[in-house]
């Protein structure tokens, strides 16, 4: 077997350790792993299948010798070191926003355009959380009927703001529990006990950058160029997992045992939809593994071609993380 030199781009925050993990879960044919992050991370070590390794302050030589590089760092990171990545002739999978809508970049989710990693020119990239999700989750219903629009509501977990989203909400409840005010620093207002329906900021007629990102990412892995997506996102006091409503729009009509079957059989997709047994999607179901559940399927009483469900995914594994390493694996093979 042939093995690889991987680097990883951002190898310190929560999406880089949590690549950490899977790298080692999957048994994926790393020969060299080669941890980057800032110069105050530099020199500390980490341990990857029980051996300590050091992490490097990213430059450019960092970069030599290395086969694929997986990001997990902000926008600007990902966009200042792409060019040296790509001139020492790796490829950079990347999980940031930076590239997405880049026509000459694939963006691959590979239970549903893995053919598309043929395209790249060095840089592949990895979608949006909540679009994976979706995507996955509705995709092989394609095969019925093509989807002509969708109207989305995501309910998105704290840890999609990262480390520090996660202890924000730990902290606010642990206060409020004491009677203390709940401290504000990662969200605009109080997470704990509350629904906070803005995430990004404003980007098309009062649709925020994040909501814009199903309708526009959508388009670009399922191949449906003509496809349109009204979505609102909702951050929610959930630790873990997002979840999806969403109303289908089809071609033509599709029925509920229709769309139960395919689902069944998707890659990717458990399907959990027994609402007499209350038996349906979860965050707490779906945390920490990396298929996404889909239930509650039901006509859409506002459109006869239309369908109703709901799904739920990890969105540090799924929805960025394994999403990745799913994408090198297609690359090593």
């Amino acid at each position: 077997m042939k093995l690889y030199t991987v680097a990883i781009l951002g190898a310190t925050g929560a999406v880089g350790q949590q690549m950490l993990e899977i790298l080692e879960e999957r048994n994926f044919p790393v020969g060299k792993l080669v941890p980057l992050a800032s110069a105050r991370s530099a020199g500390k070590k980490l341990v990857f299948k029980g051996e300590e390794v050091t992490i490097q302050e990213v430059c450019a030589e960092a970069f030599e010798g290395v086969d694929i590089v997986l990001g997990a760092a902000e926008n600007d990171i990902a966009e200042k070191w792409a060019p040296a990545i790509v001139a020492a002739g790796a490829v950079f999978v990347d999980n940031s926003s930076a590239f997405r809508l880049n026509p000459d970049v694939p963006l691959v989710v590979p239970e549903i355009n893995p053919e598309d990693v043929k395209l790249n020119k060095g840089i592949i990239s990895n979608p949006n959380c909540s679009t994976i999700i979706t995507c996955t989750a509705v995709n092989a219903l394609n095969a019925i009927s093509p989807i002509k629009s969708m109207v989305a509501s995501t309910y998105q977990a704290v840890s999609g703001a990262g480390v520090a989203g996660m202890a924000e909400l730990e902290n606010q409840i642990a206060a409020l529990l004491k009677g203390e005010p709940a401290e504000v620093k990662t969200f605009a207002y109080q997470i704990a006990y509350n629904l906070i329906p803005q995430i990004g900021g404003e980007q098309v007629d009062g649709y925020t950058s994040e909501e814009m990102k199903l309708h526009y990412e959508g388009r670009k892995i399922m191949h449906l160029p003509e496809l349109n997506v009204s979505c609102t996102c909702v951050r929610v006091p959930v630790m873990r997992s997002h979840s999806i409503s969403v109303q289908l729009h089809f071609d033509k009509p599709v029925s509920v045992e229709e769309a139960r079957e395919v689902l069944a059989k998707a890659p990717g997709v458990k399907l959990v939809d027994d609402l007499n047994a209350k038996q349906y999607p979860m965050p707490l179901d779906t945390s920490g593994q990396d298929i996404v559940y889909v239930g509650r399927i039901r006509p859409d009483l506002t459109d006869p071609n239309g369908l109703c469900l709901w799904c739920c995914g990890d969105q540090v594994r799924k929805g960025a993380a394994t999403n990745c390493i799913q994408i090198a694996e297609l690359l090593t093979k």
